[in-house]
């Protein structure tokens, strides 16, 4: 047993890729949040009935997996350029039924994959259905909830509070369990926001840059509070909606 595993508690959580590779052979089940706006966009396309296909780099071998699987493929660079559709939420609020979207993104597709080859189930979770994702988990013993954090420009993680209150709100609603003390304490900074309406979040790092690159609509549906009743699972290679 490694010190950092918090293996003696049923809700645990830790940040980031190195989560996934360190304790999520430890779970049997891993909820990944990155709210700005990997996990939003699952959330809007999995509602429309639609399946999100993570994939880790954005770059053009995106193009080349979505042919690959008969899908469609999501801008990586958030302006929809060739494509409809985009790492933006706003873009994915009228996709069709039945659309396969490859989603590049390098933290939560990251996290989703490493977390996967461990064997365990993997869920992606956001403000807009806390409730779900966390009624979804209801039957796992061992849970690892990981906030993805967001990108430094030399790729280091940069820890994003609207991830950490998200994962608070998520553990909160699992009910009565034991939890790590950083499982405990992503809860209170939850329940602090809550009594606000999420208010400081519009103003946060992330929303910030959203709304100076002109996606301030992509903050609001982001910070949309359990507007979803379908939590998000990762199926194979694929997100849908359970």
């Amino acid at each position: 047993m490694s010190w950092y595993c918090q293996n003696q508690f049923e809700v645990r959580l830790e940040w980031g890729l190195h989560a996934a590779e360190n304790l999520a052979q430890y779970v049997d089940c891993v909820v990944v949040v990155d709210v700005m706006s990997f996990s939003t966009c699952v959330s809007i396309a999995s509602d429309n009935n639609a399946y999100v296909y993570p994939y880790s780099w954005k770059d053009e071998t995106a193009i080349q997996y979505a042919r690959n699987l008969g899908a469609l493929s999501a801008s990586y660079n958030r302006k929809c350029a060739d494509s409809q559709f985009s790492l933006s939420p706003a873009s994915l609020q009228a996709i069709p039924e039945g659309t396969k979207l490859v989603l590049p993104s390098p933290n939560g597709s990251s996290i989703s994959f490493k977390a996967k080859d461990y064997g365990v189930t993997v869920f992606s979770g956001c403000f807009r259905n806390i409730t779900a994702c966390a009624r979804a988990c209801e039957d796992f013993k061992r849970i690892l909830v990981i906030p993805s954090g967001e990108r430094w420009p030399d790729g280091s993680i940069r820890f994003s509070i609207e991830d950490y209150v998200a994962a608070g709100g998520i553990i909160a609603f699992l009910g009565d369990r034991k939890l790590s003390p950083e499982a405990y304490a992503a809860v209170a900074v939850y329940e602090q926001q809550r009594l606000h309406g999420l208010s400081s979040l519009y103003n946060c790092s992330s929303a910030l840059e959203l709304k100076e690159r002109g996606f301030e609509a992509d903050v609001n549906l982001c910070l949309e509070i359990d507007v979803s009743v379908n939590a998000n699972r990762l199926n194979d290679n694929f997100y849908m909606a359970v």
